[in-house]
């Protein structure tokens, strides 16, 4: 069997935590056998006579040293924080310097073994005791509790001290004062180590109910406060039971348990130490309430008669100290619960708000609207509703940032609260999405949206930003319900969108037929892409000179199974609005590659010199649109220089993420042309800041361009756009295309302004994949027949 050395050594030792572990439970079991000892001794010595009565005071400072010694075993091998390793060194000074004093007792009893039964302990061996009582006092003293707020530092506090005095008054009472009063009395110095005892029990016991955790660990302290309150308890009883014939038994039996208990302390340390510890948690909740219970007990002991002695005043003088400390205590509670109240109120108005109310702008949010529309239509109280949108309100998000956005929202805010008055609820619905409920019967929503439309005519925000807004009016009628009355609103509003803007529509009946027909487009168009319904058709893009095929523009078209042909002016607005553009777009740029790739192939790679498609604004706000066309090209094996993108001037301006794309595609050597160029505001400073490659004069300018009715000054009108963008094409090295060309006049003015590419149904038609390989074809046989053999 392996053996393991009962005194510590230095440095690590083999087997660490098992080791050290068994290391201390062979300290536990040197006291415990002490223990035994001394009471085996004893009953030997009562019954046979055995040994001198001085023997008894050999064995506590036996078990001190051991009890020390597992102090040493602990401080050198446990991994202790500094606040632990602070408190057991205190221990250890405090159990090395009692030791010391109850040996030093020993050595006097053993010289003086005829005195033993009735001499007192010296001041010197009672000075040591002390002084170790004291040392362990201060070492319980400073184990932290829990980190608390001044309130709840206040709190236990008081708390700590009613625990304190209660039970030093019983203890004192059933302790100590019996031990004045005793027919056999002991010592001063006997009579002061067990009050020091009963402060070490005391301190220790309070300690532990406040800790909530800590790295001293709750069991050690309670065995420290059990090695001085428990024997300290018995020793009191014993001294006034039994007088001096208690003294033997007291040294031999009773008070080596405090080594016992003082080395339990450590183990349970140790064990901690290891991580063998349960959850610990504060439980000075009852302990207060315990004290005062406590410390009734002499007050009714004096009632039913007990003698009012000198150490029975004290302790009613702290019966009285604790009454007072727990009226104290209760007002505090007091006034904390009802801080905690007022608190708790103000929590709850906060949060009612808060779930009633916008964050940003502080406007009723769309719960308490749909709450008070209801309370209307319940009280059958007549009112309206207007719903107020912002034009174009993501382009200020785009262009200027989220912040300013914001700011112009709590502007518009502000507006709506100073126009609304007491008259209605101003709310925010969502995003850039207002309402206004008005309620009563003089209540005007028309007189109320003109007011608003003039309000929004100035600038507003601190940026003096312009914006406009479309207002929806909707009445409630009997029947009505929350939803109801709001779709007619949002029916109102959208009509008001189509109408041009910055206008106010009221609602009345059959008006949402069109809005809904338009709404259940977008669901069948959603469909139409599962189904593949949609095909893609090719206008060519021709030479003007010789009608030579150079590039075609991709075109989309629905055929819907029950309604034929759906045209792209009425089905593209329905999938901008509800984002099902970008999937479109996807699938025509899917196709467009895959188709150009096969002409590639068939006819070679310079029969057609280009193909483009037209992309949305809404395409290049989505993150992964570089993504898709990379891919579509890698799939079709189509050069990236013979794809064209096509943007108008209002999607290059909707910000920097639109930006960043476009010249992300131009790097990678996409060509892009700016569609319907000349009707933006920005045409030619967007010629600079744009990487575009092509500019395609738009249709509106084509028109008319032919006209000659005799009066040149109008005939340079009409084509001084046509020739101002030619010019600044050259000029910047830029291709040109004229859209729209509809006669052979046209194409006539055109080629003497300069042009030299167009389309238009003039030169040819949409027309499928195979029209346009038709035209390769016939292309590449005249190419044949004119190359010299």
């Amino acid at each position: 069997m392996t053996q393991v050395a009962l005194w510590p050594t230095t440095g690590p030792t083999a087997g660490a935590a098992a080791t050290n572990s068994r290391i201390t439970v062979r300290y536990v079991q040197a006291t415990v056998a002490v223990a035994v000892l001394g009471t085996v001794w004893c009953v030997a010595n009562f019954t046979v006579g055995a040994g001198t009565e001085a023997l008894a005071y050999t064995f506590v400072p036996v078990g001190g040293i051991f009890a020390a010694g597992s102090v040493v075993h602990l401080l050198r091998h446990a991994s202790l924080d500094p606040v632990t390793r602070r408190f057991w060194r205190a221990l250890l000074v405090a159990a090395a310097t009692i030791t010391i004093g109850y040996g030093w007792l020993a050595l006097d009893m053993l010289t003086h073994a005829a005195e033993a039964r009735t001499r007192s302990m010296p001041l010197p061996a009672a000075a040591c005791v002390a002084i170790g009582f004291v040392v362990a006092i201060w070492a319980v003293a400073r184990v932290p509790i829990a980190e608390t707020g001044d309130v709840e530092r206040w709190r236990i506090l008081l708390d700590r001290a009613i625990a304190f005095l209660g039970c030093a008054a019983l203890l004192c009472y059933v302790g100590l004062a019996p031990m004045f009063t005793a027919d056999e009395p002991w010592s001063p110095q006997a009579m002061a180590l067990v009050g020091l005892a009963f402060l070490v029990a005391i301190g220790a016991a309070t300690k532990v109910s406040f800790v909530a955790g800590g790295p001293v660990d709750r069991v050690a302290l309670r065995f420290v406060a059990a090695s001085g309150g428990v024997t300290a308890g018995i020793v009191a009883v014993l001294a006034v039971r039994y007088g001096y014939v208690a003294g033997i038994p007291v040294q031999a039996i009773v008070m080596p348990l405090t080594p016992v208990f003082f080395t339990l302390g450590v183990r349970a340390q140790w064990r901690a130490d290891l991580g063998v510890r349960r959850a610990q948690t504060p439980n000075g909740v009852l302990l207060p309430y315990l004290a005062v219970v406590a410390v009734d007990v002499p007050l009714l002991a004096v009632a039913f008669g007990a003698p009012l002695t000198l150490p029975v005043r004290l302790v009613l003088i702290a019966a009285v100290v604790v009454t007072a400390l727990v009226s104290v205590r209760q007002f505090i509670a007091y006034r904390e619960n009802a801080r905690l109240l007022r608190n708790t109120r103000v929590q709850e108005e906060r949060l009612q708000y808060e779930v009633s109310h916008d964050g940003l702008t502080g406007l009723a949010n769309r719960a308490l609207f749909r709450d008070r529309l209801a309370s209307a239509l319940t009280a059958t109280t007549p009112a309206s509703v207007l719903l107020v949108d912002l034009d174009d309100f993501k382009t200020v998000n785009d262009l200027l940032g989220h912040g300013v956005g914001d700011r112009l929202l709590v502007s518009v805010a502000e507006l709506l609260r100073a126009e609304v008055g007491d008259d209605g609820l101003p709310v925010r619905v969502a995003g850039d999405e207002f309402a206004v409920l008005l309620t009563g019967a003089d209540a005007d929503p028309e007189e109320l949206a003109g007011r608003l439309l003039a309000a929004l005519d100035q600038p507003i925000s601190q940026h003096r930003l312009l914006v406009q807004a479309s207002i929806g009016i909707a009445d409630t009628a009997p029947g009505a319900t929350v939803d109801s009355v709001l779709r007619d609103a949002d029916v109102a509003m959208y009509t008001a969108k189509q109408r041009g803007k910055a206008s106010f529509v009221r609602y009345v009946d059959g008006m949402g037929e069109p809005v809904l027909a338009h709404m259940q487009l977008g669901g069948e168009l959603r469909r139409a892409l599962d189904d593949n319904e949609l095909r893609v058709v090719y206008q060519p893009i021709l030479r003007l000179d010789d009608n030579w095929l150079v590039g075609v523009e991709a075109l989309v078209r629905w055929h819907h199974p029950t309604r034929g042909v759906v045209s792209p002016a009425e089905f593209i607005p329905a999938a901008e609005r509800t984002g099902l553009i970008v999937p479109l777009g996807r699938f025509v740029l899917r196709e467009t590659c895959r188709q150009a790739a096969a002409w590639s192939r068939e006819f070679g790679p310079e029969a057609l010199r280009e193909a483009g498609l037209n992309v949305s604004a809404r395409q290049l706000h989505d993150p992964d649109f570089v993504s898709d066309v990379t891919a579509a090209l890698a799939e079709s094996g189509l050069p990236c220089e013979r794809l064209v993108l096509e943007v108008t001037e209002s999607a290059v301006l909707r910000g920097q993420q639109v930006s960043r794309t476009l010249f992300e595609l131009d790097r990678m050597g996409i060509r892009l042309s700016l569609d319907d160029f000349g009707t933006g505001e920005s045409s030619l400073s967007l010629l600079r800041a744009f990487p575009a490659a092509i500019v395609k004069l738009d249709k509106s300018f084509v028109d008319g361009i032919e006209i000659d009715d005799g009066q040149a000054a109008a005939a340079d009108a009409r084509r001084a756009v046509a020739r101002a963008v030619i010019q600044l094409a050259h000029a910047l090295g830029l291709e040109t295309v004229a859209e729209g060309v509809e006669s052979a006049e046209q194409v006539a003015v055109l080629r003497a302004l300069g042009y030299t590419r167009g389309q238009g149904f003039h030169l040819a038609r949409p027309m499928t994949a195979d029209g346009i390989a038709g035209l390769l074809a016939r292309q590449q046989t005249v190419t044949a027949v004119r190359r010299p053999t």
